[in-house]
């Protein structure tokens, strides 16, 4: 590989923990990285769960942060509040859960949200290396701006942060990568994208880019939750 390829390489591996040595790379060929936000850009998804976590013991469930972290795959919201509640044995109504989510998450962001280890550092190493990056995630547009600005990375991604309520389909149907590559100008095999969720990697996989799962974990404790 070229020296910015291997360099490139190196620091996915050290920044964001990803085991490259198991998967066959042609980095010198990739024009764009694609992003997930929650969880591969910002540190939220611990905060996913604790605002799961609160809203769902206001109900008089029994839940914690460790138990949503080991069941939380992705998706649509609608679908994480119903398979919840359904694993909690409960029934209520989404228009009444997911009002009840998004102002609690809003709270925790405002907290406790920060960047994921290396993602400032690899935006900048990126930036240098010339190659493209944005965002395709399935919250609304409005949302991971807000998310961005909280943590210093919105100037970066002005005018290339994709939505599924943009593309009216929301991972892991391919279509919202798809549609991401296309609006920056490149084909898929110029670009590469980047989950932590099993739902968004199939996503990146079925609109046939190559794809990365972040792993990040989940050990440390919210406080002031």
């Amino acid at each position: 590989l070229p020296q910015s390829s291997r360099a490139l390489k190196e620091h996915y591996r050290i920044k964001l923990g990803f085991n490259l040595s198991e998967i066959p790379m042609r980095l010198e060929q990739t024009k764009c990285v694609i992003f997930d936000c929650d969880g591969t850009l910002i540190d939220s998804e611990k905060l996913c769960c604790q605002a799961l976590v609160n809203v769902f013991t206001g109900f008089g469930a029994e839940l914690n942060v460790n138990d949503c972290y080991a069941h939380f795959q992705g998706g649509k919201l609608a679908d994480i509040l119903m398979d919840t509640q359904e694993r909690l044995g409960l029934s209520i109504s989404i228009d009444t859960l997911e009002p009840l989510y998004r102002t609690e998450l809003e709270a925790l962001f405002q907290r406790h949200l920060k960047p994921m280890d290396g993602a400032i550092e690899l935006i900048e190493f990126l930036k240098q290396q010339d190659i493209e990056f944005c965002i395709a995630s399935n919250a609304p547009k409005s949302r991971v701006e807000s998310s961005l600005a909280m943590t210093g990375m919105l100037d970066d991604f002005k005018g290339k942060v994709f939505s599924a309520f943009d593309a009216n389909s929301w991972k892991p149907e391919p279509d919202l990568i798809m549609y991401t590559a296309m609006n920056m100008g490149f084909l898929p095999n110029e670009c590469i994208y980047v989950d932590d969720t099993l739902k968004g990697s199939e996503a990146g996989v079925r609109a046939g880019i190559q794809s990365f799962r972040l792993r990040p974990s989940i050990d440390e404790a919210i406080v002031d939750p």
